[in-house]
């Protein structure tokens, strides 16, 4: 059966657009269905999850309703494939998947998954005949961009008034883009024929793999099942994402998104692709044609990013910053591969005026807490370790006669666990530095055994919504023991520890691999006794971001593990701090009243909160070029005005800033100032 479905569906992957109205009937005629071994998986996943995981997660039928929310969310995003008929329809499995997937069990969810791909194919085909009739580009209305929170649409003829605005507004954006007239249709058939193409690819292990991942991440967000044979919903593996521009994608609703950039890469170093961007074209050199990419899988899209050092790929992305009607523009970026040199801990010893003279601060900036465990291992005294980078450095600084030092953790996701625990005993003498609570209650405490105190001076950490797990820890602490002050935006919330189990250690098989589940298995707590789950680490000092941390954190997740707290372990407290906090705060304030580069800033997270709000884009060539050219205007305008008050020169319309030009980093030369503050309020 396997064998036939495969020769169909290669027949239908190479036939004619005039054949594409019969795509729906076919698959539903020759449906997928589970491989022979999935079943089992199943049960073994659903034993290994529900026998380690931190919860002790009863599989049942609360459990079961969130599983179907999440799969019904993870096929139709935007609510604009299913109907609500198909809804209602599926409603009657709502409390029965718990039972399902104890049973091994696949035919609910593969009959959800296959009614969804008939949807699509319904669209598909909707929309590559609509396209090919006339718009009417004068007529006065809209198009709902995120339909997330709206009702399930009731009949055919809505979705086609809804796709009708959509494939307008897409036909519409290409041509404001600079998409010739005659080129225009066939641009976005073009699309639509791509998301078909990745249709009719679809194999059985696409299903499972969704929806086995619908039910490990109602379990919460950070347990999952890998399947071996399919990557499309996962994040590019850290090792792959070095080897082109240096960020790390995922597929979220039909478009390529960037999850993060990493320090030292290519993508970082041009400062023009940031977290959340959406990535929708890929061009090769600096003349080849952009390709649209939505609706690609993503180790397509990842395959056309990546190639040879020194070669140029040219990007079409959608800011994350920019609002509902914003279009796409084209950056290129030099690829290259991240050497592991970019990510060790680099140090830099700035100079500030402070009244009539100056002092010199020292700044490390950590991307990761990283960890040459076999070189250590093997004894090697060159091993590559966070803590031994930065203890160095603070020797340096003290050659430098350099007493003032800030720890830059933004974007730090984390890392080596150990290595967060090392490089907190370089600031204090010896002691706890983080708690571990397991499944059963048990709770362990790591501490720094080394009296030895690398540095004692005034200390300024900052963080930012990025900074996660390890980089958590580190400042959790540093703030606990009252060693320094940490400054910026709250963190991400990532408190657990998780571990990755290899399937086949569990089910021995001369077959395939069969796919591993990465499992919660505990939770870190503070000295204080305070989680980092969930919460994060709210600085002393915050500056104000439009990242908002239910859009962002770990917040964000609905199924993510909560905060809570336990008894706090013994520790010595280096200092208080306390008593200085609100000093701090009154000078940092002043400054930034006084800071015309803060007040961008405030005006920045107001126009971004604004552009959050607003759903609806204009679909009448007029009005959304108006918009758009409006837009583009106040943004030149805006930023020349910046440049003057930077003390930089005002730019030229379609003038570009000149390469070595380095945007100012407002929080880190504040952060300089604190630290100076800090240095002087400790004096006293």
């Amino acid at each position: 059966m396997r064998s036939i479905k495969f020769i169909l569906f290669s027949a239908i992957g190479f036939c004619s657009l005039q054949t594409i109205a019969q795509d729906s009937v076919l698959l539903a005629k020759f449906p997928l269905i589970p491989n022979p071994e999935h079943p089992a998986i199943t049960r073994e996943v659903v034993k290994t999850i529900s026998s380690y995981h931190y919860t002790r997660i009863s599989i049942d039928d609360k459990l079961s309703s969130t599983i179907f929310d999440r799969y019904i969310k993870s096929l139709d995003f935007n609510k604009s494939y299913f109907l609500q008929s198909d809804i209602d329809k599926f409603e009657k499995y709502r409390n029965t998947l718990d039972d399902d997937l104890k049973a091994g069990n696949l035919i609910t969810a593969f009959s959800i998954f296959n009614t969804y791909r008939e949807r699509l194919a319904d669209r598909v085909t909707y929309s590559i005949n609509r396209i090919k009739q006339p718009f009417d580009y004068s007529k006065n209305d809209s198009v709902e961009i995120n339909r997330e929170k709206e009702s399930w649409m009731k009949t055919p003829a809505d979705l086609d008034e809804y796709w009708n605005k959509r494939l307008q507004y897409e036909m519409l954006s290409a041509k404001l883009a600079g998409t010739k007239e005659e080129k225009l249709v066939e641009t976005i058939v073009k699309r639509y024929s791509n998301i078909r193409n990745q249709l009719i690819k679809q194999k059985s292990e696409d299903a499972f793999s969704m929806f086995m991942n619908a039910f490990a991440e109602a379990v919460d967000p950070h347990t999952s099942y890998f399947s071996p044979a399919n990557a499309d919903n996962f994040s590019i593996d850290m090792s792959q994402a070095l080897e082109g521009i240096g960020a790390t994608l995922r597929t979220e609703n039909e478009v390529t998104k960037v999850v993060a950039v990493i320090k030292g890469g290519p993508a970082e170093k041009s400062g023009l692709i940031q977290p959340n961007d959406k990535i929708v074209g890929v061009g090769q050199g600096k003349e080849g044609e952009i390709i649209d990419v939505i609706g690609w899988r993503i180790d397509d899209v990842v395959a056309m990013i990546r190639g040879a050092k020194g070669t140029i790929v040219r990007l079409s992305i959608i800011p994350a910053a920019a609002g509902v009607d914003a279009a796409s523009k084209i950056i290129e970026i030099v690829r290259e591969k991240v050497k592991l040199e970019e990510q060790t801990a680099k140090a830099e010893v700035k100079t500030i005026s402070v009244g009539n003279k100056t002092e010199k601060v020292g700044v490390i900036t950590i991307p990761s807490f990283y960890l040459d465990y076999m070189g250590k291992q093997k004894g090697d005294k060159d091993y590559s370790s966070t803590t031994k980078d930065v203890r160095r450095l603070l020797t340096d600084f003290s050659t430098q006669k350099v007493n003032k030092v800030i720890i830059d953790l933004r974007n730090n996701g984390g890392g080596s666990l150990q290595e967060a625990i090392d490089l907190t005993g370089l600031f204090i003498t010896k002691g706890p530095v983080v708690q571990v609570k397991d499944a059963a209650g048990n709770v362990s405490v790591d501490k720094d055994e080394d009296a030895d105190l690398v540095y004692s001076g005034p200390l300024v950490v900052i963080v930012n919504k990025f900074s996660a797990s390890a980089s958590e820890i580190f400042a959790g602490a540093i703030q606990d023991y009252g060693r320094g002050i940490i400054v910026g935006d709250q963190t991400y919330g990532k408190g657990t520890v998780q571990n990755v189990i290899d399937i086949n250690r569990i089910m021995p098989t001369e077959k395939a691999k069969l796919g591993k589940v990465k499992i919660t298995l505990a939770k870190f707590y503070r000295v204080s006794g305070s989680s980092t789950q969930h919460r994060g680490v709210v600085p002393d000092l915050i500056f104000p971001s439009p990242l908002l941390a239910e859009e962002y954190g770990e917040s964000s997740e609905p199924t993510a593990l909560p905060w809570d707290q336990i008894s706090p372990t013994q520790y010595q407290q280096f200092t208080s701090l306390e008593s200085l906090k609100n000093s701090l705060k009154v000078k940092h304030e002043k400054r930034m009243m006084a800071d015309a580069e803060y007040r961008y800033l405030l005006e920045d997270i107001a126009e971004f909160k604004r552009k959050k709000e607003e759903n609806y884009v204009p679909i009448a060539e007029s009005l959304l070029k108006t918009e758009r050219d409006n837009t583009e205007e106040q943004n030149f305008k805006r930023s020349n005005e910046r440049r003057v008050a930077l003390g930089l020169k005002p730019l030229i319309k379609g003038e570009t800033k000149p390469k070595d030009e380095k945007e100012p980093d407002l929080v880190l030369s504040e952060s300089q100032q604190i630290v100076n503050d800090l240095a002087n309020l400790t004096k006293k």
